[in-house]
This record gives structure tokens, sequence and C-alpha cells, in this order.
């Protein structure tokens, strides 16, 4: 049974990936459950690394690259946490987002309680402070030591999800079932030990980080209750549930565990529409945009902040630059000369390259006209040497 083609589950990292996303936007770290590898992210990389660089971090055998020897067990939840904060020593990183998932969930909140200067914000999946007992951790970890993974597949598939979601996706439930079967045994049944005694309940008040504790209304692993018990005792702590899900939550209702994390991690789309507003365009003009406000046109400003910025800016399925460009393009053919010399001055001090700029405005002669192009250009070369580029010009003179 093939693991899925990419843009469904399909697509792994290696622990020694590099973050993926924009350059300067704020780490996120993902920490995955016991028994999947980083492809359980699938459905959430599209969305994050529009806003953050996502730094997956996988536990021990959970998809290392095939023949890596996997340290042996046991393990503690506090090794596990310091292998991500590690990753962060090495990228010169000292504050990230923590979302974890599942076993994840309880490494992030341990590093949460005892690195609270390292976490920005924090979102617990599916997750408790405690899970089970001792004595059933430890059995299963004999049972994989003994007879590998296979014999808990069927189980296992039936935490993670639902009934009537294994019915409507077998598909996706055979994938998921190859996933938990390409765990190494050894960093399995260690994952278990660490389990076996990992307990936090007692470091929940030390945690500072806002906090959002998210789950599945049908999960049989981490009831609502629990959820809501978790959220107690953390000081600053909010509680989402979401209908239709068992533990693998952030499967079986992506978009809205999607929503209820970006939300949490990077405001409300006005809140996330004025930062990317502010990353595509300047802090300094849109501070002067916002002072210029008054209680007229207040409305128009949030709406600015909420629609082109916090909808369409913010969607995963196209980077800024080629935004950019589409932008400046359309301006040129409408004609918008002072909306085209703010965005060909924010392109270009946001990284776009003059030679990029050029062929753009070339490209629009063709398709707008030599007059539109011509006018263009005209902007654009008095942006250029504003800006102090070493240019000799982008262009000939207009007719």
């Amino acid at each position: 049974m093939p693991m899925a083609e990419a843009g469904s589950y399909g697509q792994s990292f290696s622990l020694s990936d590099p973050p993926v996303g924009p350059e300067g936007a704020p780490l996120l770290v993902l920490l995955g459950p016991l028994g999947a590898t980083s492809a359980v992210w699938s459905a959430q990389m599209p969305l994050f690394t529009s806003w953050f660089r996502v730094l997956i971090v996988a536990h021990p055998g959970h998809g290392e690259p095939i023949g890596e020897r996997v340290a042996g067990g046991p393990y503690t939840i506090d090794q596990l946490g310091r292998r991500a904060l590690d990753r962060l020593d090495i990228l010169g990183v000292e504050r990230a987002h923590f979302v974890g998932l599942s076993l994840g969930g309880l490494v992030a909140m341990w590093l949460a309680s005892a690195q609270p200067g390292r976490v920005e914000r924090l979102v617990v999946c599916c997750s408790t402070a405690r899970f089970g007992s001792e004595e059933i951790w430890l059995d299963r970890a004999k049972t994989v030591r003994t007879e590998g993974i296979a014999p808990l597949v069927d189980a296992t598939l039936g935490r993670w999800f639902t009934g009537g979601f294994r019915e409507a996706h077998p598909e996706m439930a055979n994938q998921f079932a190859d996933m938990l079967l390409s765990i190494e045994p050894e960093g399995y049944a260690s994952c278990c030990e660490a389990l076996a005694l990992g307990d936090v309940r007692s470091l929940l008040g030390q945690i500072e980080a806002p906090t959002l504790v998210l789950g599945g209304a049908h999960d049989p692993v981490v009831p609502p209750d629990n959820l809501a018990a978790t959220m107690s005792a953390i000081r600053d702590a909010s509680l989402s549930v979401l209908s239709g899900a068992a533990h693998m939550a952030s499967v079986e209702q992506p978009e809205a565990f999607n929503s209820a994390v970006l939300d949490h991690l990077a405001g409300r789309p006005a809140e996330r529409g004025l930062g990317v507003r502010r990353r595509v365009l300047g802090d300094a003009h849109v501070d002067r945009s916002l002072a210029r406000a008054s209680e007229f046109s207040a409305p128009f400003q949030d709406l600015l902040s909420r629609w082109p910025w916090g909808e369409v800016w913010a969607r995963p399925g196209l980077d800024h630059r080629t935004r950019r460009l589409v932008t400046i393009a359309m301006l040129v053919a409408l004609g918008r000369r002072e909306e085209l010399e703010l965005h060909i001055r924010a392109a270009l001090q946001g990284g776009l390259g003059t030679d990029a700029l050029r062929e753009l405005l070339l490209q629009t002669a063709v398709y707008a006209g030599v007059p539109a192009a011509n006018s263009a250009f005209a902007i654009a070369d008095r942006v250029v040497r504003e800006l102090s580029e070493p240019v000799e010009g982008l262009g000939p003179p207009g007719p």
C-alpha cells in the first residue's frame, strides 16, 4: 500500500532538513505523535509555511534516513524535548512557537514548563500531561521489541480515526497503516518507555506561554474533559474541541485544525492581514496609512487588513514574490500610477531584483501596451535610482 502522492500524506521530511518557509518569519516547531513520521503534517505545511519558518522535529526512529542507526532507549520526555532545543541552538534561534500532537504535545508541555524563555506560543493537540499507566506503556514496548509493530496497527487506527472517517477514506487509513509500519521498532519502543514515566501534571502551572489546548470531540485517548483539565491547569490557556475527530484531529478536520492553530499563533484574519501588509509594503507605509485614517476612513483600513491582506495575500497557493509580480503587472495595465510606485518600491526593498522587474515591465508592453509600459518604466527607473541600486536605466526612452 504505497503512500499517497504529494499533496496528501506522502511527503516526509528528514530530521536534518532545514526550516521551510519565508526567510525572517517566526520559527514554528512541529512535534508529532508516537508512530507517525513527519508526513503526518502534510495537511498543515502549505498553510503554515506561508506564515512561519516551519521546523519538524521527528522522534527517534520516526523517519530518519534509511540505514541510520536509532539509539536504543529507554528515552525520557526531557530527552525528546532537548532534541528540539538542540535544533533551535543549531539554528541560532532563542524563541519559537511550538505545536505538539499527542506525544509531541506532552514533549511541548515539558519544554514550555522547563524552558519557558524558549517558547513564544504553544499549541497542545490531542495531548495530556499523563498518558495512561506505566504498565501499559512498558507492555507495549515489550510487544514491539518481540513482535514488531504489526500487532498494534488495527487498534492504533481505531484510536486515531473515527469509524466514519475510516469508512469514507479507506485509502488514507491504509496510508497511515503503512506509516505506522515504517517506524523503526526500537525507536517506537523507546518512546513508549518515555511515555511510561512521562508525567508533567505538576509542571503545568509553570507554563508561561499563551496556550491553545486543542483536540477531537471523539478522541478515546484524550477526551474533551481531559483537555479541559489541562487547559484549567495552565494559567493562560484556551480550549477548542473539534467535532467529527478522534485522536488525529489534524487529519480528520484539517481546515478547522489549521484555522484554530493559525488564529492562536498569528492572530485572527485582521491581525494576520496587518502583519502581511507590513511584510509586503513595509512598516513606514502602513504606519502612515493608519495614522492618516479618520473616523470616516477607519473602516476601510480595517477592510484592507482583513480582505486583500488577511485573505488573498495570505493564501498559500502563491508566494509573495509571485503575488508582487502579478500585482505590479495589473497596476501597469490599469494605469494606477500611485499604487504602482508603492508596489515597485516595496518589491525592490523586499528583495525583488531589477532584472526580474525589467522583464515583467517588458512583458506588460506586449499585453498592456507600449504607452502603459513606458509610464511604468519611468516610475520604476526613478524608484530604482532613489533606492541607489546601480543600474543604467531600466529601459529605452518612450515614444
